[in-house]
């Protein structure tokens, strides 16, 4: 059940549950996609929907022989976002996945209704988040760019490290694996909240 009103329906997935999906009038698809990865197949079945496909690692650090995302990224999939709104009646379903359904596309999300709804707390939409997505880890990265393109201080980082801290409370065996992919500045806004 959804924490949070919006105009229009939110879905958060991976790729293995596209499918699931193509029945349920996506209007809007906001693809993330690692740079090696095939185009999903699932989307032949989605009937007319605007779509941007956007290819980075989940990663929030350089790292040799990935491609990190970008400040352009984002700004990128803001502008999907301001764009499908202005667009008359047409925005009734958004979709944001990324190959789990857990890092890219939650960071995504959360920014997406930032920005559609700029009254919202950051610690609201975040909750919402992890209500759509219970394991929801939102990257790091893709958040700090976000906000600071919203003009919303540290206030979305804050909120994600409440999240961190619920998944390693949910399930602590996880903490070494985040700091041994380079994700150690998670744990630390997780060990902060």
């Amino acid at each position: 059940m959804p924490l949070i009103e919006t105009p229009f329906l939110t879905t958060v997935c991976g790729l293995e549950e596209l499918a699931g999906h193509a029945s349920r009038e996506v209007s809007h698809v906001l693809s993330i996609l690692d740079p090696d990865e095939p185009e999903p197949p699932a989307f032949g079945t989605y009937g007319e929907h605007a779509r941007l496909e956007m290819r980075f690692h989940d990663i929030i650090e350089e790292t040799a022989g990935h491609i990190v995302p970008t400040p352009d990224d984002v700004a990128k999939m803001l502008a999907f976002g301001r764009e499908s709104e202005a667009q008359a009646g047409s925005l009734r379903h958004l979709l944001v996945h990324c190959h789990m359904g857990i890092s890219r596309s939650t960071a995504t999300m959360a920014l997406l209704l930032g920005q559609s709804q700029p009254r919202l707390s950051a610690d609201a939409i975040m909750q919402h988040i992890l209500a759509m997505r219970e394991k929801a880890w939102p990257n790091l990265r893709i958040l700090e760019y976000g906000e600071a393109m919203l003009g919303r201080g540290d206030e979305f980082t804050r909120a994600a490290g409440a999240i961190y801290r619920i998944q390693l409370e949910r399930r602590p065996e996880i903490r070494e694996f985040f700091v041994n992919v380079g994700r150690g500045r998670e744990i630390e806004a997780a060990d902060r909240a």
